[in-house]
């Protein structure tokens, strides 16, 4: 008996979506790469240089430190805006009007555009008219035009107040999707609250987070509105992003080859940093991995005498 024939029909309505790719993402990567090959004098004058405008990418000692404050900030933002996250999530409401009052306070930051949140927080932070800024100049100096710390500390508190939420929204949703069970089997084994957090909740959330960490990495590591906005990369060059330096030489400078290799390693940059750090995460997740489990680790330990299992908890995870 002849096997049915597939109808393969259905392929076709992927055809939209290659084209919108196609033309939003492929085509301009490949006029970029044109354009770092080449030194373009004008409609009819290019020279093909070759790497030479990656080679002045790599060794400019501009985008080098832009680089290095890009990857502290980076660093800094992730820090503190998901353990922020974490907590901010446990201690919201799981239900009633509660619940649907506590996710729309926490959500208003996500839906204020960028150029909004850095016009904002400019005039905020201002030691003249500022609400904020003249508070903070009750109890201590502060001009984030003038001062390096300053301008960096209001970045990375806009920042937190602006993407926290974030984070807290997608906890949030795993911690709720996690079996009532497993919290039932805790309370019965009197499990502390730390408890529950590090051998339940924690676990249940390493996807959550992955998503969180790679999110946060990637928009932190690309930020350009807001800095920009707030400090224009001031006081001097302190608070000058990557994306405001490629900026500055595509269209202040006109430097078309030089921002055109930038923007390839800027690419190329995150995509590879990003895929090594989604595949560290989920090493121990795929086929053939070795999995250490805490029964693992207690076996190369010294042998105690074990308390026996409470019974009842066994049943509520059953």
């Amino acid at each position: 008996m002849d096997a049915k024939k597939k109808n393969n029909k259905a392929w076709f309505l992927v055809l939209p979506v290659v084209f919108v790719v196609a033309f939003t993402a492929i085509i301009p990567l490949m006029a970029v790469a044109n354009y770092s090959l080449q030194d373009i004098q004008g409609a009819d004058n290019r020279i093909f240089v070759g790497l030479d405008f990656f080679k002045r990418v790599a060794t400019d000692p501009n985008i080098q430190d832009a680089f290095v404050r890009n990857v502290t900030l980076s660093m800094q933002i992730l820090l503190i805006q998901i353990p922020l996250g974490i907590f901010l999530a446990r201690i919201m409401p799981k239900s009633g009007w509660k619940a649907s009052a506590a996710l729309v306070v926490v959500a208003i930051p996500l839906i204020i555009p960028w150029n909004v949140v850095g016009t904002t927080w400019r005039i905020f932070t201002r030691s003249d008219i500022g609400l904020g800024g003249v508070l903070v100049n009750q109890f201590t100096e502060y001009n984030l035009s003038e001062s390096t710390f300053d301008a960096w500390v209001t970045i990375l508190v806009m920042d937190t107040w602006h993407w926290t939420p974030l984070v807290t929204l997608l906890v949030y949703a795993g911690l709720r999707s996690i079996p009532q069970a497993y919290y039932q089997a805790a309370a019965i084994d009197g499990a502390s609250a730390l408890a529950v957090f590090r051998f339940v909740e924690l676990p249940k959330l390493k996807r959550v987070l992955m998503i969180a960490l790679l999110l946060r990495f990637m928009d932190s590591f690309m930020m350009y509105t807001e800095p920009f906005v707030v400090t224009g990369g001031g006081p001097g060059s302190s608070t000058q992003t990557l994306s405001i330096l490629l900026t500055t030489i595509a269209i202040g400078q006109f430097d078309i080859g030089v921002a055109g290799a930038f923007s390839l390693m800027y690419f190329l940059f995150i995509q590879i940093f990003s895929f090594l750090f989604f595949t560290v995460l989920t090493l121990d997740e795929r086929p053939g991995a070795t999995k250490v489990t805490p029964k693992d680790k207690r076996k190369s330990r010294p042998q105690k005498e074990e308390k026996p299992v409470n019974s009842k908890s066994k049943e509520v995870l059953k």
